[in-house]
């Protein structure tokens, strides 16, 4: 055999063994085919040792559309879930839809992932709830402290986003988020980092529940704010409870940000106790000059850096290494 041709056969050799090395990384792999360890998502959770400690478990989703109420308890810490392209975690409840016993499932019964565990991990992996514009229809309810997402994309119309947990970190990086009326909301502590926040409809793109004391809620940096054709009446935020707090740095603000920018949901009281600031941002959206009286325009967004905002008594970094 020439040279040439061994060297041609071990680089074909090379090709077809690289993508089985690569999954050889995962604990377990979900596959919709059956390719795979598990089926479902929900069977590759349930699998995943109760208060793990030694690690990440690991598991990979192979491309599809996986629709299943998803739920990762308290339980299951350190969940680590990659996926391939093209991976949908999809389901369809909403608030006024009846459950088993004729109820209205509500907000928090609508979502179709809910994830609960510490230290969750997610990439690559579009959360969905598909009801349409019916009102309350939560993608992702996430409940965990030190929860990172990164090119994630979650799709919805209303409440598309719950951040749930007064006392939880999250980080989410380089994610589309699309929704219509209030479709980041909640009451945790989140960064969110060169993300795309896409406006479907006319409404608002947060609403904060930040508790009393806290010193952050919603930080945005270096996002990018559009809208649909159409679109042209979107506030960034209203309070949902009277301590919010949501700030927007170096942003690029579409031109569907209204010129007020900022919206008191109704309230005066709620003026005196929010914080709604903007440092640096740009585009036609991020004129300032007609904002409402309680915005409040930043000298500087030191205090607002990655490592403050999220490092609470444990100093956690969503950058370290995974």
């Amino acid at each position: 055999m020439t040279t040439y041709r061994l060297l041609l056969l071990l680089s074909l050799m090379a090709v077809t063994w690289l993508p089985m090395n690569a999954e050889e990384k995962y604990d377990f792999i979900v596959a919709a085919d059956g390719s795979g360890d598990f089926k479902t998502v929900q069977e590759a959770v349930n699998a995943v040792p109760d208060y793990r400690k030694n690690g990440w478990t690991r598991i990979f989703i192979r491309k599809g559309t996986y629709k299943e109420k998803l739920v990762i308890p308290a339980s299951k810490e350190s969940i680590m879930m990659i996926g391939e392209d093209g991976v949908r975690l999809t389901y369809d409840d909403y608030a006024t839809k009846p459950n088993i016993f004729g109820e209205n499932k509500g907000t928090s019964g609508s979502a179709s992932t809910y994830i609960f565990g510490r230290n969750f991990y997610a990439e690559n992996i579009t959360f969905e709830n598909s009801s349409g514009p019916v009102g309350q229809a939560v993608a992702c309810f996430v409940s965990a402290d030190r929860a990172i997402f990164k090119r994630c994309r979650f799709l919805g119309c209303q409440d598309t986003l719950y951040t749930f947990d007064p006392d939880a970190r999250q980080y989410y990086e380089d994610c589309y988020i699309e929704g219509t009326v209030d479709f980041i909301f909640g009451k945790a502590t989140a960064y969110f980092l060169r993300c795309q926040i896409h406006s479907v409809g006319n409404g608002y793109l947060t609403a904060p529940a930040t508790p009393e004391g806290h010193s952050y809620g919603y930080v945005f940096q270096d996002c990018k704010l559009t809208a649909a054709e159409g679109v042209r009446k979107v506030c960034l935020s209203r309070p949902w409870r009277p301590f919010a707090r949501c700030v927007f740095i170096h942003c690029d603000m579409g031109s569907h940000i209204l010129p007020e920018g900022w919206n008191n949901w109704g309230s005066k009281e709620k003026e005196k106790t929010i914080l709604y600031a903007e440092y640096d941002n740009y585009g036609l959206g991020a004129d300032t000059s007609r904002r409402v009286p309680f915005a409040h325009l930043l000298t500087n967004a030191d205090e607002y850096a990655l490592e403050k905002v999220l490092a609470g008594d444990d100093n956690w970094n969503p950058n370290d290494k995974q």
